[in-house]
């Protein structure tokens, strides 16, 4: 493990330390999956990826991602942020769009540049809509009243490769008060394959469509800065509900504010054909670089 290059990014953010943290470790497939654990669990950020080689292959970079607790077949910021990595530091930055080789198939993420600015958006597999559940059930698990459910629109689960419980409130002082009862969750562990995230149209600062909170307990995060995976399940809930009247979407989440890590996402769905598109798009900055000892 020792010598491996490692880069700490931001990814979400509108400046550095903001956001949501990741470590990305270059050149690591030499590196066993108990020995990628171990390096997740010692940089115990949400997620730390590993790409596994400089070389592409069938025209994308093979990544793996882990959790401190264990590996998951997709994740939204450490897919920005290791596209990113690899831009700027293994294609030499020459490349307006990267494919990552993921568990849950090949995902591509675009740069877009606008003046000293660089947006990067990907775009996620169709979203595949699962379980509902009882605002009952929820409202143990989040500790709130069943009257701060939005009760227009149903609680369920959807996936654009993990899968999360879409949960929506009416309030801003719903989302606010929020908080997990790890034994409620526990209880209905099998039923929650993902995470939970829940959302309102009130929102905290100016120019944001949604506010967003996202509760990953059973899998070693209390609470998410900022979720790319989530929110595309998010994009694409918005737009199969026409929760804003369409199903086009268009619109700017504001996130980890709670956790003093405030994030920015930018979220898009609209049909293609029979299928329903989702794109999530953010910035990335650079934190360090450094060599594992």
């Amino acid at each position: 493990m020792s010598g491996l290059t490692f880069y700490l990014v931001d990814v979400f953010g509108q400046e550095k330390y903001a956001g949501n943290q990741l470590a990305v470790l270059i050149n690591a497939g030499g590196l066993a999956t108990v020995e990628m654990q171990k390096i997740a669990n010692e940089m115990h950020f949400s997620e730390t990826a590993f790409i596994l080689s400089s070389q592409p292959r069938n025209g994308g970079y093979d990544v793996r991602i882990f959790t401190p607790h264990s590996e998951i077949p997709f994740a939204g910021h450490p897919t920005l942020g290791t596209a990113y990595v690899i831009k700027h530091f293994i294609a030499g930055d020459k490349e307006e769009k990267v494919i990552l080789n993921l568990k849950v198939g090949q995902i591509p993420v675009s740069f877009k540049k606008d003046a000293d600015q660089e947006t990067l958006w990907m775009k996620q597999v169709p979203p595949v809509f699962g379980a509902t559940f009882a605002t009952s059930q929820l409202a143990k698990v989040l500790q709130i009243n069943e009257a701060d459910f939005d009760h227009r629109f149903p609680i369920q689960e959807v996936s654009t490769g993990m899968p999360f419980i879409i949960v929506p409130l009416k309030t801003l002082d719903a989302a606010k008060r929020a908080t997990i009862n790890i034994t409620r969750l526990r209880e209905m562990a099998s039923e929650v394959q993902g995470g939970i995230l829940i959302f309102c149209s009130q929102t905290i600062h100016g120019g944001t469509d949604l506010h967003v909170r996202v509760f990953a307990d059973l899998f070693g995060i209390p609470e998410d800065p900022a979720t790319g995976s989530g929110n595309g399940c998010l994009a694409g809930y918005l737009s199969h509900y026409r929760y804003f009247g369409t199903d086009e979407v268009d619109v700017t989440v504001e996130q980890g504010i709670e956790v003093g890590r405030p994030s920015l996402l930018l979220l898009k769905a609209y049909k293609s054909g029979d299928a329903l598109q989702v794109d999530v798009g953010g910035k990335v900055f650079l934190i360090a670089e450094g060599k594992l000892a």
